[in-house]
């Protein structure tokens, strides 16, 4: 044990190397560490088990060569275990309680390119939309983006519900249309 933290047993150190190589390149993050993993996953439950695992891990790696950055290797070892925690207190979650998404917790630097394919795909199906005659842009707005049922958007538009269906279905032939000539989706099939 050292600083409190169980160190299982490393065989390629002497315990002074030992001792002094984890005192120098591991213990001082460990308060940088803990802040970090309560700020980013706040629904953790338990961040000592997370720690100790993280150090466990960074030792029997170490085992193995040299570890290049200790701290980098800490964190991201920290943030995969705490990722993993998470997922299992969601089959243990009590009822009532609030679920942690995992993935809002990954760094947003990861997510940018997906983010960006949504962006753009977004954009297309706005254009689309916005290429429909009124009537329809209406009806399709009103079906698909607020989710209205077909009583509902009649009853908005003063218009029947057989109208309702027939400019819907219009509408959405021609976004389909509109994806096609812009290179989205498949063509039709004949």
């Amino acid at each position: 044990m050292i600083g409190g933290i169980r160190v299982p047993p490393v065989m390629s150190f002497t315990d002074s190397e030992f001792t002094r190589w984890f005192a120098e390149e591991v213990l001082p993050h460990e308060v940088a560490l803990r802040t970090w993993l309560g700020a980013r996953f706040p629904m953790l439950r338990d961040v000592d088990d997370v720690v100790q695992e993280a150090y466990s891990r960074l030792l029997r790696t170490r085992e193995t060569g040299p570890i290049a950055c200790p701290r980098a290797f800490l964190f991201v070892t920290a943030r995969n275990l705490a990722l993993n925690h998470l997922r299992h207190q969601r089959h243990e979650r009590p009822a009532g309680t609030e679920e942690a998404n995992p993935a809002e917790m990954i760094d947003g630097a990861a997510a940018i390119p997906d983010a960006i394919a949504v962006a753009e795909e977004l954009r297309v199906l706005v254009a689309a939309i916005e290429s429909l005659p009124a009537r329809c842009r209406q009806i399709v707005t009103l079906r698909k983006i607020y989710g209205l049922s077909q009583k509902e958007v009649a009853a908005r538009l003063g218009i029947s519900e057989h109208t309702v269906e027939s400019q819907g279905s219009i509408g959405l032939h021609k976004c389909l249309a509109y994806f096609r000539r812009h290179g989205y989706g498949r063509s039709p099939r004949r």
